[in-house]
């Protein structure tokens, strides 16, 4: 697939993790795909070395910054086709000790990056009639979690604003889906203490964490032109854990 024919997919939160799988997955489709970050320098320029994927910094949250960011990356690509909104958060605690800090720091990366990135993209996909933002939302969006108030409520929001979406542009040619990861192996999952995340993996029925790829390789299929009846959706990939 050459540049000229080659979709744009932006994911965001793409530098490590399950946003770094997804990023793979789609360039071996054949995107030509751009990573955001925010912090993590390090990282985001190992992730660059070994794959060749281009990454931008900004604030996912920050509405102006997404702005100059995506306006960079049609510069450097061409126009978003594809959206992955996957950059997220936890700053947990039970509520009675949850700080204004803690809810707003988790919703203005994990939910208002959602409206940023979708708002700023959603007017060239109408106009192309074509467009596929994907969502990572989690089981914790789902289920709940205590300790969670703050991310559980992101992550829910994340269904409403799929569902909402989904409605208006279908007619556009532009499908809106959201994916509820359950526990994946990533390092995040893997500091967790061992006892912990024995417990954890003793609830799932499959028996197993889940894999960054199975999340990648969801989030291809519903990129792609064979998904365009699938809307408004969420796809629950837990091992069982929960069902909705």
């Amino acid at each position: 697939m050459t540049k000229e024919t080659s979709k744009v997919a932006v994911v965001t939160g793409g530098t490590r993790g399950i946003g770094a799988a997804i990023c793979e997955g789609l360039k071996d489709a054949g995107y030509a795909v751009a990573a955001t970050y925010q912090g993590n320098d390090e990282a985001a320029k190992k992730f660059s070395a070994n794959t060749g994927i281009a990454t931008y910094k900004f604030d996912v949250g920050d509405f102006d910054a997404c702005e100059e960011a995506v306006k960079k990356i049609t510069k450097d690509l061409g126009p978003v086709d594809v959206l992955v909104n996957n950059a997220g958060i936890t700053r947990d605690a039970f509520l009675h000790k949850t700080t204004p800090k803690h809810w707003h720091d988790v919703v203005h990366t994990n939910l208002d990056s959602v409206f940023n990135m979708s708002r700023l993209v959603i007017e060239g996909m109408r106009e192309r009639g074509f467009g596929r933002i994907i969502n990572i939302s989690s089981i914790n969006g789902q289920a709940g979690q205590a300790g969670q108030t703050n991310y559980s409520a992101a992550k829910a929001g994340i269904l409403g604003f799929t569902k909402a979406l989904a409605q208006e542009s279908a007619s556009k040619g532009i499908t809106v889906n959201a994916i509820a990861p359950g526990y994946i192996d990533t390092d995040m999952v893997r500091a967790v203490p061992p006892e912990v995340l024995e417990k954890i993996v003793a609830k799932i029925p499959v028996k197993r964490l889940g894999k960054a790829e199975e999340i990648a390789a969801m989030v291809v299929f519903l990129a792609s032109d064979k998904a365009g009846f699938a809307t408004g959706a969420t796809f629950a990939i837990n091992g069982g854990q929960y069902f909705s």
